[in-house]
């Protein structure tokens, strides 16, 4: 049980009780979210306190930094790369080249495509040319 009275132990200040108001407005102000998003955290990943924390810190790193590319977590290196159409790898490289910023990555992808297709287009010309030339000959 979360919350036994009768126990003032470490075990129970590490589970958090929905049930009783005092922790639920406790625990709210602590990991500063609403009551709502604390109930919704506890139901997700348990009662432990540590767990919700973590699950906590997540969302609001989530949410916070929709603009910025972490590529040391594995499910933004997901979202990004099916976001852009591209590998890992050249995920990883645009980021290099570019930052960190979303917005920058897109900008010097969409700069390398126009690049690679306007040296597309003088390749084919110069094929064009010689076999021109070459049926001039």
């Amino acid at each position: 049980m979360a919350d036994d009275k009768t126990k003032r132990g470490g075990a129970d200040r590490k589970l958090i009780a929905l049930t009783e108001k005092y922790e639920v407005a406790y625990w709210s102000k602590k990991f500063k979210v609403t009551p709502a998003k604390l109930k919704y955290a506890v139901k997700k990943v348990g009662h432990s306190a540590r767990k919700v924390e973590e699950y906590i810190k997540l969302q609001k790193h989530r949410a916070a930094d929709k603009s910025r590319i972490a590529l040391g977590e594995a499910y933004e290196v997901r979202y990004w790369s099916k976001k852009f159409k591209i590998t890992p790898a050249r995920l990883k490289a645009a980021v290099a080249a570019a930052g960190h910023s979303s917005k920058k990555v897109e900008a010097y992808l969409v700069a390398q495509k126009a690049a690679k297709k306007t040296s597309a287009k003088k390749a084919a010309k110069k094929t064009a040319k010689r076999k021109t030339s070459a049926s001039r000959k």
